[in-house]
């Protein structure tokens, strides 16, 4: 593969890309991707804050069939992704491409209409890179939402879960490879991933509006198959409660970014074998229609208290 991908995407998911870090590039090539890598994030950040005057302290990244929170933005500006310099395409269902700079009542926010994934044939560097981008920007807060399956009978369709903890299952990491300085410690802490206050303003949020949100560990595993019912038993084991193929590499490359994280799941469907029922993703579509109104308001009264805790 190539090392440097174009500016405008590729429509070639085998095409060029950022180039894989691993031990036959040689140690040099190595330590210049991860320079590129840099420098790449800045450009692509610099693209976007040029389109807005609005400079977001909180951004999103909104999953399967989630999006539509971003269409409620004032004075909203969208960019395609393939128009963003180096920027990733979605190509999953429910998954729109576009970055949305607006503001969430006084608050200015960005927001991610889908994401990549690894099942897509992407990198984990290349699912990480919009989060690079949102630092390069200068966010000090991202809300990453997913659609997950519920391990535990308790969270059916429809709840709104907390991700308090994760594990990752996906056999990538996005800091393999020689470490960027400017990006982060080589050796990051994951004790408190996800933010304790910023679960704790959700939580409470939650209650005021009539119900509760309880908290859940978060299993990834890269897809794009559904796990059997012998995964699932396993991941119960090992202590999840909720699984999909999303959202851990963001979160370690938000942190790794000095980024705080909150992590929201709309559990769509019941993990395999938990109910006799097979797994379909026009139904995970669905389920997050359904609970669009509950999830914008949630995120309508969380993001100004977030906003509020940065300052």
């Amino acid at each position: 593969m190539s090392a440097e991908r174009s500016k405008g995407g590729t429509d070639d998911l085998a095409g060029a890309r950022f180039g894989p870090r691993n031990a036959r590039a040689g140690s040099e090539g190595l330590e210049n991707n991860a320079a590129n890598e840099f420098d790449r994030a800045k450009e692509a950040a610099q693209f976007i804050l040029s389109q807005s005057k609005l400079r977001p302290k909180i951004a999103l990244v909104l999953g399967s069939g989630l999006g539509a929170f971003a269409d409620e933005f004032a004075g909203a500006v969208k960019l395609p992704y393939h128009t963003i310099p180096y920027f990733p395409r979605s190509t999953a269902i429910g998954h729109a491409g576009n970055l949305v700079i607006g503001k969430v009542g006084d608050t200015p926010v960005a927001a991610m209409q889908g994401r990549v994934h690894l099942y897509e044939g992407y990198s984990v560097y290349e699912v990480t890179f919009p989060i690079r981008v949102f630092a390069r920007m200068g966010v000090e807060a991202v809300i990453l939402t997913n659609a997950a399956g519920g391990i535990l009978r308790e969270l059916t369709q429809g709840r709104l879960v907390l991700i308090s903890d994760h594990i990752n299952l996906q056999g990538a990491n996005p800091l393999i490879g020689p470490n960027d300085e400017r990006c982060g410690l080589r050796f990051p802490d994951m004790t408190t991933a996800y933010d304790k206050k910023f679960r704790a303003i959700a939580a409470a949020e939650a209650v005021r509006a009539g119900t509760t949100m309880p908290e859940g560990v978060y299993a990834a595993l890269a897809g794009p198959s559904y796990e059997t019912p012998a995964e699932i038993r396993y991941l119960r084991t090992i202590g999840a409660d909720l699984v999909g193929m999303s959202t851990v590499p963001e979160v370690i490359a938000a942190r790794h970014s000095g980024i705080r994280v909150l992590g929201i799941s709309c559990v769509t469907n019941a993990a395999a074998g938990v109910i006799d029922r097979p797994l379909v993703h026009t139904k995970v579509l669905e389920v997050a229609e359904r609970v669009k109104g509950q999830f914008i308001a949630l995120l309508k009264a969380v993001i100004p208290r977030i906003a509020a805790e940065l300052k």
